[in-house]
């Protein structure tokens, strides 16, 4: 590992050094090129040169042991216990820094929410879980973008597509992916039972045109008028949009804007989002057919988490991490489970190493 990081920190200050040359002075695109690689390196970087302190120190601390001076090496010693302590820490976390990048984590996110079982009731639930990927998404000032929404009368949500856009949207939001499942006693429940009813959460990378290409002989463009609330626009023009992928028989729709145009371009963003996720899912299927499928894959048929009112309870069962603060959670106060499960898969793919 230790020829790995000088190679690492050589690259770092090359490319420090090249910053402050005139030739990338000059030219604003490479400065910025060079940059971006640079800031990428910086917390491994800095991580480098504390683990290389700290052997220096266990150096320092195992010459000070050969003193003949019995205070000196009682000192010496204490003090390298506590530096051998710190060096299996150190290096857990270099071993994280050096795993290989998701190359879609800095990748907006588009986020589908649907009610499965449980009526309105589950409807309500996704609306619920909406409004917490909203407000976790306000807490770290990403914009939200509805696609498309399918409300109910009662205030719940049959299906609603957004973007979530934001530095670091998609690594932080990937481990969403799957069946949420809520237990309460609806408003509507005369004997106070509890009901259990559930919605599903996918979570996929917006996909750009360079990563996916689409054939426009396989496409089927329908538009139609607008429903829902907007003004004058509403079932007036032909604004809404809906795409059929022929191959795959994948349908898409946006009636969001108010311009054709505007609609076609998102519907064809979560398009290109949806079949990039069953290129990477065909991908990663030839790559691991023999290896054991992980706890926790993020599959949409996993039941992931469990929403528990009466317990006040929440409960991600992949890693079986519980909080009793459900309001709390609602609220889009997410970054105690999310930096768990990032923690899980990083330890999981070191096993795998």
């Amino acid at each position: 590992m230790l020829d790995k990081l000088v190679v690492i920190e050589d690259k770092y200050n090359a490319l420090t050094s090249a910053l402050s040359t005139q030739e990338v002075l000059s030219n604003p695109l490479e400065m910025q090129r060079l940059s971006k690689e640079q800031a990428d390196l910086e917390l491994v970087v800095s991580k480098i040169r504390d683990y290389k302190k700290l052997l220096q120190e266990i150096d320092e601390a195992e010459e000070l042991l050969k003193s003949s001076d019995h205070e000196l090496k009682e000192l010496a010693q204490g003090e390298l216990d506590n530096l051998k302590n710190r060096k299996p820490i150190l290096e857990n976390e270099l071993k994280i820094l050096l795993l290989p990048k998701d190359p879609r984590d800095e990748k907006n996110v588009i986020l589908e929410i649907r009610a499965g079982t449980g009526g309105e009731e589950a409807a309500l639930f996704a609306a619920a879980l909406f409004r917490m990927y909203s407000k976790y998404a306000e807490s770290r000032r990403w914009r939200v973008e509805v696609i498309d929404i399918n409300p109910t009368g009662l205030g719940g949500i049959k299906e609603v597509v957004a973007t979530i856009s934001g530095k670091g949207a998609y690594s932080r939001l990937k481990y969403e992916s799957g069946v949420h499942r809520v237990q309460r006693v609806p408003v509507t429940e005369a004997s106070g039972r509890i009901h259990t009813s559930a919605a599903t959460v996918a979570v996929l990378p917006e996909a750009e045109e360079v990563d996916i290409k689409i054939d426009e002989k396989d496409l089927r463009i329908d538009t139609f008028c607008s429903s829902g609330p907007g003004g004058q626009g509403v079932n007036t023009t032909y604004s809404a949009v809906r795409i059929t992928h022929i191959p795959t028989g994948i349908v898409v729709q946006c009636q969001d804007e108010r311009s054709q145009i505007k609609n076609r371009d998102k519907a064809m963003k979560v398009l290109r989002s949806r079949l990039l996720e069953i290129e990477t899912e065909r991908q990663e299927k030839e790559r691991a057919q023999d290896r054991k499928s992980q706890v926790g894959t993020g599959d949409r048929s996993e039941r992931i988490r469990t929403y528990n009112y009466p317990q006040n309870r929440v409960t991600d069962h992949r890693i079986g991490l519980t909080l009793h603060k459900l309001e709390h959670v609602l609220e889009g106060n997410l970054d105690e489970f999310i930096d768990a499960l990032i923690t899980h898969y990083q330890t999981e793919r070191l096993k795998d190493i």
